[in-house]
């Protein structure tokens, strides 16, 4: 009610300024009542506008806004992660890689050793067996050689018996063959 009072006193004074700047003629006239009620509705139409429209768009704003920030808080947080994890996924690679060349250069060195070991122990079964083959050949041609002197004594012994003309006693025999033998070893040492 104040209010319309106060507008009511002040249309008076626009008229009075109406009267006095126009002369009583009708011209342009300023109605101080009318421009504060229109002021006082534009108000009032902007504070409902704000309260009722420009609030909650301004709070949806805020909030999406704030989402939009974290979205990008949580994008560089991600992005930092998958750098971490590409690093990470770069170490496990390289100790991986590491660990297989460990494992194939012992692999290698546990293959050479077991070459080398089957090498040597192949080196001396070829030895044991050359060896045996050289004594078993060494056995023959002692067997063969005494077989060979016991042929020739008999040989002899039979040319000697015609040669001589009288039978040989037995004791006579085995002397003449040990003396056969005998050179024979002389002749075969001297070779």
């Amino acid at each position: 009610m104040e209010l319309l009072v106060v507008a009511a006193g002040l249309e008076g004074v626009g008229l009075v300024f109406a009267t006095e700047a126009g002369g009583g003629a009708a011209g342009l006239q300023i109605n101080f009542f009318w421009i504060i009620v229109s002021s006082l509705n534009c108000l009032l139409f902007l504070f409902i506008l704000w309260t009722l429209a420009l609030k909650p768009v301004s709070r949806m704003l805020n909030a999406r806004r704030v989402r939009i920030e974290e979205g990008l808080r949580d994008a560089e947080q991600a992005r930092r992660d998958r750098d971490s994890a590409q690093q990470e996924h770069i170490a496990a690679l390289a100790e991986a890689r590491r660990e297989a060349n460990d494992i194939l250069t012992r692999a290698q060195r546990v293959a050479q050793e077991t070459r080398d070991a089957d090498l040597a122990a192949t080196r001396e079964e070829l030895e044991r067996l050359r060896q045996r083959a050289s004594d078993e050949i060494e056995a023959e041609k002692l067997r063969a050689m005494a077989e060979l002197r016991g042929e020739v004594a008999d040989l002899a012994l039979a040319a000697a018996g015609k040669v001589i003309g009288s039978s040989m006693t037995e004791d006579r025999q085995r002397r003449l063959v040990e003396e056969f033998l005998a050179d024979a070893r002389n002749v075969e040492s001297r070779d």
